[in-house]
């Protein structure tokens, strides 16, 4: 009977797995560039942005009570400042600040070189938790249609600005595009220090809650979210 070459079938084994184990390595790295090459250009778009919007307002934003926070939001939180109490209807002062504010906001966005990163500019309200019968018998759903109310009507009043109505009908377009009014009743609402009751746990602050927000969404974050949700499977 013709001996078997045990060794030889082992060593065949070992090369297969070796070959495999490559293979795996391989892509592993390349996965591992590629995931790395994503987080850079969303750090990077981000930070640059950031860092034209505080250039172009840090002498604006003690007058106009604004913060300039590093997701890209451009924060307004003097609420007797914007609305009326119960109101959807800007204030004159609130009107002279879009009027100096806005232009220069919409330049950065038209003509900055990042512009095609970007993917959706949010005009946010939010109110806090006073109950308004008139509007709604649910303090919540009542709040998201003044939230709501209020953030279009920045949309409204920037669209009868003369700045909007020279611009060229491309940039409007893109300007139509970006811009997006989102009523978000007390949902975000925050604490004396600024920070979200549901993450502190603290009471409301209905003077801090009661805010208009600006706030860039670029492609990198799309592009952040679909690959922690490829990273979770």
């Amino acid at each position: 009977m013709a001996r078997i070459n045990v060794w030889m079938s082992v060593s065949d084994l070992m090369t297969g797995l070796m070959v495999i184990f490559l293979f795996v390595a391989i892509s592993y790295i390349s996965r591992v560039q590629k995931n790395q090459s994503v987080l850079t250009d969303y750090v990077e778009t981000k930070d640059e942005l950031h860092n034209k919007l505080v250039k172009e307002f840090e002498g604006d934003t003690l007058k106009w009570q604004m913060t300039i926070g590093k997701d890209l939001t451009m924060k307004f939180k003097e609420p007797t400042v914007l609305f009326s109490t119960g109101s959807s209807e800007l204030t004159p002062r609130f009107k002279e600040i879009l009027n100096e504010f806005l232009p220069r906001y919409f330049g950065i966005l038209l003509n900055d070189s990042l512009r095609s990163n970007i993917r959706e500019v949010r005009i946010e309200g939010h109110t806090d938790d006073v109950p308004m019968p008139s509007k709604h018998s649910d303090p919540y759903i009542a709040n998201a249609m003044l939230s709501q109310e209020r953030a279009l009507a920045v949309i409204k009043y920037f669209r009868t600005m003369p700045q909007f109505k020279n611009y060229s009908e491309r940039q409007k377009q893109l300007l139509e595009y970006w811009f997006t009014a989102n009523g978000l009743s007390y949902g975000k609402a925050l604490d004396s220090d600024g920070d979200f009751i549901i993450r502190s746990g603290k009471p409301i602050d209905r003077a801090y809650s009661r805010r208009v927000e600006f706030r860039i969404v670029t492609s990198g974050d799309e592009i952040l979210e679909n690959f922690v949700k490829e990273n979770a499977r």
